[in-house]
């Protein structure tokens, strides 16, 4: 494309048009003048397509913690390009991720999605996983442009960040990112920094993006994360979404009309998005196109090995690990049966297939014992999971209508089967249907197993009611609370319940109306949208009975695999955690199991640390993160041995909530955040605090053993170009009996007393495999002025000081039983990449 020639040839009209979205993932296109619609897709954990309700099946990698727990820059690479080959299957040009923010607290609503509380590590990620994405020819957008650590009113609040802060911790992964894989989209944080909505901020978006780093791609807003129509056009941001936008049209064009906005900053804006057309021409995709999938067996194997290499091994006192198959087993605990492949909101999709601990372990073990010990939903579980539709499929039936319930012998719109009932509709489309206002059907039908208490659950943004058998059960819109459902524009969950009797079959209705039918008036990121509808439903249990029967199981064999942890209710988008703790009764059944049984093995899913006041008692502890597709199976390998686990932690592990180093200064104060322990986040300000951790940063064991010899440090003092690095290079042999991979982690302490430092920071890392009895040499390159600099804000640059520094390695942040040093020779400033 001639860039100059077209843009000559819009008109401001089209000019408006192109510089916000056309719909929910979709921007405008000029046909005209060949231009295309881009489509978007989520994320950061797989690639969803065009909609959030009832999508084609994607795969789901690992969350983000759980792709950086493997520590494999190459293993990364390669699910980037995974992605990104399925981007194109579904038609995206664009494909959002990943998420590159900084884990400051376990609390984060997000923090799952994120890779590490380390800068340097996350960079490193992310820059791998970019590479992966573009070298499809793909446009990665990475996100969240800065600051947006935690959901807690997050279009409003204000993160406080000191400037060191803010270029060594919650810049730097970006930087690393742009340095190393140039990704040609950035997506601007829905908060404020230091006083400025990000979005509309010059300083991120120009000075230091555009300028300093040399980024030439496209900017584009999180989803309704604008406010206002002049400061984020002169600031730099190129693409407002979603469409029909809320501010880019006649506003727009009266803000350049009276020259609130320059002629060329909203060039500036179409230059960008031509040149972004221009990129992924090659690709060649149809506005139009009908979405696939690449659901092969090479996909599944490569989801297979990139879960298995994030799971981390925590302990294993007595050698419990691996479980023998000969032995009778047990597998109890409310995700056994559940597969928790990702955590919610935005990183959700629907995955090609689900492989459950249960499914994966019952492979090794054909004569399993099953009991569920506890409950762990914040909301009742989807009834979709035990309903039929009326032709008989798994599911429901939804049927979507213009008139309302009111209207008698009105003909629906469309109707189909779903097989989730928890339904996001902002991005649904159809001709037929011109507005937001709709009104939706869902019918299945239930035929319990026992007699039972049941009890039926809606939530909404919007308004609705459940009838069972024409009764009415549930009415969420005479009376609606407010809630944090549907990224915080929803209702809270109201819940009735009715008697079934066993073997009678029962229709299940809901009747619900979208999200301009709502009582209520809530601030969210989707407020003006289409709105949801979430159903649960389940048989009511007794907390005593069910722990009762699993401590009976757990007695009756010789070994035990209780499976624990959190899901996507409890970690989200929308909303942050309340505490560290696992879900009620999840602690309680532990101790019981633990005290019935001396095999058992916790497994643990979650995205970040929970609190394990049991830590002590169990002898064995297996964190397994959000796996993905492949999750229990992954789980089953390590658990049998199959894969000898090689995950360590990138993030440190908390004995309690209180402990993290954002403790007191996590919530919102008078609508701020103040990131008050500055450059300390994570392992630095454990070390500096003289806290041990529970589980240390890095920190990760392995059924055989490894030892790390012979550091050697080669460095060339005299050089004080950019482009100087220093090597590391050291022995590590496998001494043990399994073939295995150790992760050597190098880490630089600053010897300065001008600014007050980190003890140490993580500088390097390489994953290595090695047989039984095999040595291999590792080097680790480190560029010398990331290793060794530090923010002077009088000086608005980078300082690499003059001194000592001493290298320390190991296998984790409190492992580094080699250490040697290297010379700066000449105090220097810089700036950029």
């Amino acid at each position: 494309m001639d860039i100059g020639d077209t843009l000559s040839k819009l008109t401001l009209d089209e000019k408006i048009e192109l510089i916000s979205g056309a719909d929910f993932w979709c921007t405008k296109a000029v046909p005209r003048l060949g231009i295309p619609s881009l489509r978007m897709s989520d994320g950061p954990n797989g690639v969803r397509g065009s909609r959030l309700f009832n999508g084609v099946p994607a795969a789901c990698t690992p969350c983000g913690t759980g792709l950086a727990a493997t520590w494999d820059v190459d293993a990364i690479r390669t699910i980037g390009q995974m992605m990104g080959t399925e981007a194109i299957a579904k038609g995206a040009s664009l494909l959002l991720g990943p998420t590159v923010n900084i884990q400051r607290s376990p609390l984060g609503g997000r923090g799952f999605e994120s890779f590490s509380e380390d800068p340097v590590l996350s960079g490193k990620m992310a820059s791998s996983i970019v590479q992966g994405i573009q070298s499809t020819g793909v446009v990665s957008v990475i996100k969240h442009f800065v600051g947006n650590d935690q959901e807690e009113q997050r279009q409003k609040s204000d993160s406080i960040i000191p400037e060191r802060a803010l270029r060594e911790v919650y810049l730097l992964p970006f930087q690393i990112a742009e340095k190393e894989a140039r990704p040609k989209g950035y997506m601007t944080a829905y908060n404020r920094v230091n006083g400025i909505h990000v979005s509309e901020n010059p300083r991120f978006l120009q000075e230091i993006l555009r300028d300093e780093w040399g980024f030439d791609g496209i900017i584009v807003s999180d989803w309704y994360g604008t406010y206002s129509v002049a400061e984020p056009i002169n600031a730099g941001l190129d693409i407002d979404m979603p469409g029909p936008t809320r501010w880019r049209a006649g506003l727009a064009k009266l803000s350049v009309n009276s020259s609130k906005v320059s002629k060329r900053a909203l060039d500036q804006r179409i230059r960008a998005i031509l040149k972004t057309v221009d990129r992924v021409a090659s690709l060649k995709l149809e506005e139009n196109v009908t979405e696939g999938t690449v659901d092969t067996p090479e996909t599944a194997k490569k989801l297979l090995d990139v879960a298995s290499s994030a799971i981390v091994l925590l302990k294993n006192d007595r050698n419990v690990l691996p479980l023998d198959k000969g032995r009778t087993t047990a597998i109890i605990g409310p995700n056994a049966k559940f597969a928790a492949y990702s955590g919610g909101g935005s990183a959700s999709l629907r995955p090609y297939y689900v492989v459950t601990p249960f499914d994966g372990v019952q492979t090794h073990i054909q004569s399993l014992k099953y009991a569920l010990g506890a409950t762990a939903y914040k909301k009742l579980p989807m009834l979709t999971s035990i309903t039929k539709a009326p032709n008989g499929a798994p599911g429901m039936e939804m049927r979507i209508y213009a008139e309302p319930h009111s209207v008698k012998d009105r003909i629906p719109i469309e109707k189909f089967n779903i097989d989730n009932s928890s339904c996001f509709l902002n991005d649904y489309k159809h001709p037929n249907i011109p507005s937001n206002l709709f009104y939706v059907e869902v019918e299945g039908a239930i035929t319990p197993e026992i007699d039972a208490e049941y009890l039926f659950s809606l939530t909404v943004n919007g308004s609705g009611r459940l009838y069972v058998d024409g009764e009415e059960v549930v009415d969420n819109e005479t009376t609606q609370r407010p809630g944090d459902s549907f990224f915080g524009s929803g209702t809270a969950e109201e819940i009735g319940s009715k008697h079934l009797v066993r073997g009678q079959k029962y229709n299940v209705l809901v009747q619900f109306g979208t999200a301009p039918t709502s009582k209520i008036a809530k601030g969210g990121a989707t407020q003006m949208g289409v709105g949801g509808l979430q159903i649960g439903g389940c048989a009511k249990t007794d907390p005593t009975v069910l722990l009762e029967e699993a401590v009976a199981v757990a007695q009756s064999v010789d070994q035990v695999i209780l499976c624990v942890g959190l899901n996507s209710e409890w970690e989200s988008e929308g909303w942050d955690r309340a505490n560290m703790d696992l879900p009620p009764g999840s602690d309680a059944l532990v101790e019981a199991i633990t005290a019935a049984n001396p095999n058992v093995v916790v497994v643990n899913q979650s995205g970040t640390p929970v609190t394990m006041p049991w830590v002590e008692k169990v002898p064995a502890i297996v964190h397994a993160w959000y796996g993905g597709n492949e999750t229990g199976n992954a789980i089953a390998n390590v658990l049998f041995g199959v894969t000898n686990p090689s995950g360590k932690l990138p993030l440190s592990w908390p004995v309690r909530l209180e402990d993290n180093p954002a403790f007191i200064n996590t919530r919102i104060d008078g609508g701020k955040v103040l990131y008050g322990e500055g450059v300390h986040v994570g392992y630095r300000w454990y070390e500096k605090i003289k806290r041990d951790p529970l589980f240390a940063f890095g920190y990760g064991l392995s059924y055989t053993q490894f030892k790390l010899e012979n550091l050697a440090i080669n460095d060339n003092p005299e050089d004080s170009s950019d482009a100087a690095t220093v090597t590391i290079s050291i022995d590590a042999t496998n001494i043990g009996s399994q073939d295995g991979s150790e992760v050597v982690q190098v880490y630089v302490a600053h010897q300065t007393t001008t600014v007050q430092r980190p003890l140490k920071e993580l500088k390097g890392f390489s994953k290595v495999h090695l047989s039984t009895g095999e040595t291999k040499s590792v080097t680790i390159q480190l560029d010398k002025k990331y290793a060794c600099s530090f923010w002077d804000e009088s000086a608005d640059s980078w300082v690499l000081e003059q001194g000592t520094y001493h290298v320390l390695v190991g296998n984790s942040s409190q492992n580094t039983t080699l250490q040697g040093q290297f010379e700066v020779q000449q105090t220097r400033l810089w700036n950029g990449l």
